[in-house]
């Protein structure tokens, strides 16, 4: 068995992981110089729940961050 991050001949499935990807790279692996595996896990493990699911702005929420938007949901839930 061959894994796969799209279906066969439809290069738009793979595309949001390739930026994931693109960004964790250019923002925090490439500057980064790990002693272990374990310390690079750790550093991405950060990146990923730390920043990028609350901090890091998002296109597809209007540019704000999770944080930002969840909050506003909130505020238009309870008005």
């Amino acid at each position: 068995m061959i894994s796969s991050m799209s279906r066969k001949g439809d290069c738009w499935d793979n595309a949001v992981a390739a930026s994931f990807f693109g960004s964790l790279k250019t923002e925090r692996v490439f500057f980064s110089d790990y002693a272990t595996r374990e310390e690079a896990r750790q550093d991405i493990v950060d990146y990923i729940e730390m920043f990028c699911n609350s901090n890091r702005r998002h296109s597809y929420l209007g540019y704000v961050s999770p944080k930002e938007f969840e909050k506003m949901w909130l505020l238009k839930k309870v008005a």
